[in-house]
């Protein structure tokens, strides 16, 4: 199975970008996607069965044009979970998950700390998400959890460790290091454990033209899936937002 997430802020503005011809080129099996803003009837949706993903299920955030997530397949899932069930993470649009016979995709966005009060709400969604999954690994677990992680985890994902900023604070970092030390495996890392690359830039000052970046975009596999870990990349070279896609390759 190949499995791509990527944080496209905005599918519409990706459409316009070219997405959907990159889509069909990069063939995953299943692509899950974050930061949608937008509700699935505002998108002409024969362009991604064209495409090839007959399965498709969006979860939007309450406010229009807000975040919102999204999975696309091509293999029909025995179940799709809209959300986790807690208000407080689901009105914002932050969960979907498909269920295979293999293994359950799941497609996050944690929220970012952009400001006190939001930094509050992603601190309570940490810890809301931790207690869902390891419940949800007891009946799930082979579980895939990709997406945007809005964290940093060490100093080799971020292009200037000294920053002290939301993304790259000590208390994000431990929960993200303590969130994979409950049996989860950083499958970019795992297999590229000495490779510098990043999944985001900001508009700012160049910074993606000089690779001053961020690697926010994570596939997290339960420990159960190691075996069949096959490849993990992240393809800077798409260019329909802010963040590149990340795959992850699993065997049968």
């Amino acid at each position: 199975m190949k499995i791509i997430s990527y944080n496209v802020n905005g599918i519409r503005a990706a459409l316009n970008k070219g997405f959907i011809d990159w889509l069909k080129a990069a063939n995953p099996d299943v692509i899950c996607l974050q930061e949608i803003k937008a509700n699935k009837e505002q998108l002409d949706l024969s362009v991604f069965e064209d495409a090839g993903y007959n399965y498709h299920y969006w979860f939007s955030a309450q406010k229009k044009g807000y975040s919102g997530v999204a999975i696309l397949s091509k293999i029909e899932p025995n179940h799709v979970e809209y959300g986790t069930g807690i208000e407080s993470m689901d009105y914002e649009g932050r969960t979907i998950r498909a269920d295979f016979d293999t293994c359950s995709v799941m497609s996050l966005y944690l929220p970012s700390g952009t400001n006190i009060e939001r930094l509050g709400h992603k601190y309570e969604f940490m810890a809301l998400f931790q207690n869902y999954i390891s419940n949800l690994v007891l009946e799930y677990p082979n579980l895939v959890i990709c997406g945007d992680y809005n964290i940093c985890h060490n100093e080799i994902d971020i292009h200037n460790p000294k920053i002290k900023v939301s993304g790259f604070l000590p208390e994000e970092r431990q929960w993200l290091g303590e969130f994979i030390d409950s049996g989860f495996i950083d499958t970019f890392r795992y297999l590229n454990p000495d490779k510098t690359e990043y999944s985001w830039w900001s508009y700012r000052a160049n910074a993606r033209a000089n690779n001053k970046g961020w690697r926010l975009d994570y596939a997290m596999a339960s420990k159960s899936l190691e075996p069949k870990l096959q490849r993990a990349l992240i393809l800077t070279e798409a260019k329909h937002s802010d963040h590149c896609p990340i795959v992850l390759e699993l065997n049968d």
